[in-house]
C-alpha cells in the first residue's frame, strides 16, 4: 500500500474509513427511492453533514475532536455524483472543516491496480484500528465480501479501550466490533426526517 497508512503521525484519535464509490451509489439508491415515495426532489447528500452523522454513531462527541477521514475510490473516479461537495481532488482531498464534533480533515486514495479496493479498506480499518493513539474507528466497506474482509482483518484486535463501528445496509454478521445501519446516516445527510416516512 506505499506505506500511505502506515506513518503513526498521521493518525488521529478518530478516523472514518468509507468505500467513497459505495456510499455514493447508495445515496443516489435512497435519492431514487425516496423522491417516488415522498414525491418531491431529494437534493444531494451534503458530505460534512453524513460525516457527523457517522462520527456521532462511531461514538464520537461534542467538543474539540480529530478526526481524520480516509476517503477509498476507484482510480477511475473523479468525483462523488450524488454528494456536495463533490470534486474529489479540488473539493474533498486534502480539505478540512471545523464544526461543533471538531476538525474534520479528509484525504482521497484511489485503489491502484496491485490490491482489490475490499483488501485495501480492510487493511487500512487494521492499520487504523492497531495505532495507539486511535481511540474510535468507523469503516464504511462496500459489499458482504469486503465486510467479511474487513471483520477478518480486525478480529485480532483486543485494544478493550477502543470502539471499531462497522457501517452496512443491514445488520450483518458480528465481531468484536459495533455495528450501525449506514442508511440512517446517508437520509439524514439527504435532509430526508424521521417524520417524513412514518
Amino acid at each position: 500500500m506505499n506505506n500511505v497508512f502506515d506513518n503513526p503521525a498521521k493518525w488521529s484519535e478518530n478516523v472514518i474509513i468509507a468505500d467513497a464509490d459505495f456510499i455514493d451509489k447508495v445515496a443516489f439508491d435512497l435519492t431514487v427511492n425516496f423522491e417516488r415515495m415522498l414525491m418531491r426532489r431529494i437534493p444531494k447528500a451534503d458530505l460534512a453533514r453524513w460525516i457527523d452523522c457517522v462520527a456521532l454513531d462511531g461514538g464520537v462527541r461534542e467538543g474539540k475532536n480529530e478526526v481524520q477521514v480516509v476517503l477509498i475510490h476507484d482510480k477511475k473516479t473523479e468525483r462523488l455524483d450524488n454528494f456536495t461537495p463533490s470534486d474529489i481532488k479540488t473539493e474533498i482531498n486534502g480539505m478540512a472543516f471545523n464544526d461543533h464534533l471538531g476538525e474534520f480533515s479528509m484525504s482521497a486514495y484511489p485503489v491502484e491496480e496491485l490490491v482489490s479496493k475490499a483488501d485495501f479498506i480492510a487493511e487500512a480499518a487494521m492499520i487504523a484500528s492497531s495505532q495507539k493513539e486511535v481511540k474510535r474507528v468507523m469503516v464504511v466497506p462496500d459489499d458482504e465480501e469486503a465486510y467479511a474482509k474487513v471483520r477478518h482483518a480486525i478480529r485480532r484486535i483486543d485494544d478493550e479501550g477502543k470502539r471499531i463501528t462497522l457501517f452496512a445496509m443491514q445488520p450483518m454478521e458480528g465481531g468484536n466490533f459495533r455495528q450501525e445501519i449506514l442508511g440512517y446516516s446517508l437520509m439524514s445527510a439527504l435532509g430526508i426526517k424521521g417524520e417524513e416516512i412514518k
